[in-house]
């Protein structure tokens, strides 16, 4: 099987995947469904890649295409998980689910909550959730690709988050990612009541 990686080089999860005896390619370039990458997959896995992917490249790929989100959905949809999880103190953990046309809402296969540290930065809650999806991955991703995990639909009702959302909240980053996220937690639960 041709398997794409649609993010950043991820050289270990990349040897995991061929492991297996797949192929596998990455890009972190926008893709269009008549794209070469496109053409030669036979299955997706986005894990941070910025750009949204149109229905038009999903429809190839029938439960074929996943996504690997660090947040425990169907709180914090969309860009900065992490940090939406703190300001607005939800669940915190690590969810793939398949990919559909919109961000972040398809059927999700396996989720595990992480907990976070009295300490943590948002760098640190960060690498934890990394390290937790990469464990989740290849705890499952035999079975995810044989079709053999069972999908449960996520509840609407939930928001996704835009980059631009982070605005109002960017005086709350005195330290960027090296703030704590003591100094975040509920910041948008107070914001709502104000």
């Amino acid at each position: 099987m041709n398997i794409l990686l649609l993010g950043p080089e991820r050289k270990e999860l990349m040897e995991f995947i061929a492991s297996f005896g797949d192929a596998v390619k990455y890009t972190s370039d926008k893709i269009t469904a008549d794209c070469e990458l496109i053409q030669w997959a036979d299955f997706l896995i986005s894990y941070g890649y910025n750009h949204i992917i149109r229905k038009s490249v999903l429809d190839r790929f029938p439960r074929h295409a996943i996504n690997l989100h660090i947040s425990y959905l169907p709180w914090c949809r969309g860009a900065y998980p992490n940090l939406w999880s703190f300001v607005y103190d939800t669940p915190k953990g690590v969810t793939i689910h398949y990919l559909d046309s919109s961000v972040d809402t398809g059927d999700i296969l396996v989720q595990e909550r992480v907990d976070y540290e009295p300490d943590d930065t948002l760098r640190t809650s960060y690498n934890r959730l990394i390290e937790a999806m990469d464990s989740l991955f290849r705890r499952h991703w035999a079975d995810i690709k044989a079709g053999e995990v069972k999908a449960v639909a996520q509840p609407e009702g939930f928001p996704t988050y835009r980059e631009r959302d982070r605005k109002q909240f960017e005086h709350l980053l005195c330290k960027g990612w090296g703030t704590p996220v003591s100094e975040l937690i509920g910041a948008g639960l107070e914001k709502h009541l104000d």
